[in-house]
């Protein structure tokens, strides 16, 4: 890593919202206390409970820091159709228990569902594939169905995000991820509409809600759909590695960090093989966390018992990651409750 490089992993606890809740501030400054020095494990579950955290305890005798959760099960274009969102619950209990919440959200479009199963039916409502919901009309006119829908979709999400404020829940926010892409239909019309939205959430729910236990994190992929570093709190990259591919990521690393000139914490905020610790400290490539995807990117089924599935990441990788000192597991998470705040 160079010079340059070396010096932006430098962060300064400081957030975006200055309103932000003690308890926001309080894992701001320990992630940036840690950023560079070590990597924090994490692991995403399914849209319900499933069996990703105790496999990873029962295999390495240690659970992840940070736990990944959806909102997608809350999508109205959802629970309008009988889905069930567990994950708030789920994402409480794993602060309880002394763990780190970060949040996703499968957005499902507000309307205009293609309905056309298997591929595209409505429970794949966030692809663009399976929706012919338009952005960009829709930000184009506040007086629009679509724009109110939109409002109405934040809304019911923030009322979630309340319920984990309340209880003094900080929560790694990771909405709009993977929008360059634009195989989900918040990136299917380009970067502007999308960077609206983006700046459309946030004032709505820091402003409207009062959602200041929220810790942004940008997930877009691509220079040309940053917000700004007034909107942006942390940097998530999303990385798939082919299968047993234990590789640092160092490119994807070195991109996230030429979005800006800020210094700004960079996080693995999905993959599917692990990184190789080791080759993370050779290469430089010092993401603050990951998130491993679930299902078969962990776990298999075999004679009626859960296991490790061996196809993405091998069981000894597994165990190298979660015993390697560069990393941190739950168990070595500091009391995040009454963590000292570095600044005022």
């Amino acid at each position: 890593m160079n010079v340059e490089w070396a010096q932006r992993m430098n962060v300064e606890p400081k957030l975006i919202n200055p309103l932000a809740d003690d308890c926001a501030r309080r894992l701001m400054a320990y992630l940036c206390d840690t950023y560079g020095k070590r990597m924090l494990t994490g692991q995403q579950i399914g849209v319900h409970a499933t069996p990703e955290m105790d496999v990873i305890f029962h295999e390495t005798g240690h659970y992840p820091a940070v736990g990944g959760f959806d909102f997608m099960n809350d999508s109205p274009s959802r629970t309008e159709r009988g889905s069930v969102g567990t994950d708030t619950t789920l994402a409480l209990q794993w602060w309880q228990a002394g763990g780190i919440v970060t949040f996703c959200w499968h957005w499902n479009a507000p309307k205009d569902l293609v309905d056309r199963p298997p591929d595209n039916g409505w429970h794949r409502g966030f692809y663009s594939s399976a929706t012919t919901f338009d952005l960009a009309r829709a930000m184009d006119d506040p007086s629009s169905e679509e724009y109110v829908l939109l409002l109405r979709d934040i809304d019911v999400i923030s009322g979630l995000l309340v319920q984990l404020r309340e209880a003094g829940v900080p929560v790694l926010w990771r909405p709009l991820h993977e929008a360059s892409g634009g195989w989900f239909w918040w990136g299917a019309k380009g970067s502007e509409p999308c960077i609206r939205l983006w700046k459309l959430m946030y004032d709505r729910m820091t402003q409207l809600h009062g959602l200041h236990n929220l810790i942004w994190v940008w997930n877009g992929q691509h220079k040309d759909w940053y917000p700004g570093d007034a909107y942006v709190d942390i940097i998530g990259e999303d990385v798939y590695s082919p299968a047993q591919n234990y590789q640092s990521n160092v490119g994807r690393f070195r991109q996230a960090l030429s979005y800006t000139d800020a210094a700004k914490i960079i996080a693995l905020s999905e993959n599917g093989p692990l990184p190789d610790p080791d080759l993370m400290i050779e290469d430089g490539a010092l993401w603050l966390w990951n998130c491993t995807w679930y299902g078969n990117f962990l776990h298999k089924q075999e004679e009626g018992e859960t296991v490790v599935s061996n196809q993405y990441t091998e069981v000894e990788m597994l165990k190298k990651v979660y015993r390697h000192p560069f990393t941190v597991t739950r168990d070595e998470l500091p009391d995040l409750v009454h963590y000292p705040l570095s600044h005022p």
